[in-house]
């Protein structure tokens, strides 16, 4: 069983920075496609990055494309989402997930299979 543990999470000033990591047990890591999610309170979960097993293609929402980077470093079991530039809608609950199912980037939540338990990011105005 795959387990995936977010951290890095926590609060920030707008316009500010944050890194969020991800550390896999378990499985195959660097078989796997990851990406991050995102849920705001009443809101659906929404994409916001991902990366295939490789690290070769990466894909972002438009709403954070160029502001967020998404790396990975399979001799760690871990992937990164570098958040720069940070707005107070960028305030969410963020998960880390892994799909075994696909190769190359996913950005819907059925395409993936396992999940973290998240960690939350505030962003303040």
């Amino acid at each position: 069983q795959v387990q995936l543990v977010e951290s890095g999470g926590g609060l920030v000033q707008a316009g500010g920075s944050l890194r969020l990591s991800c550390v896999a047990s378990g499985g195959f890591f660097s078989t796997y496609t990851m990406g991050w999610f995102r849920q705001a309170p009443g809101k659906e979960r929404e994409f916001v990055a991902g990366i295939s097993w490789s690290g070769g293609r990466t894909a972002f929402s438009d709403s954070v494309r160029g502001r967020f980077t998404i790396s990975r470093d399979n001799a760690k079991n871990s992937v990164y989402l570098q958040m720069n530039s940070l707005k107070p809608e960028d305030t969410a609950v963020y998960y880390c997930t892994a799909s075994s199912r696909v190769s190359e980037v996913a950005i819907t939540t059925t395409l993936y299979n396992y999940w973290g338990q998240g960690t939350q990011v505030t962003v303040s105005s």
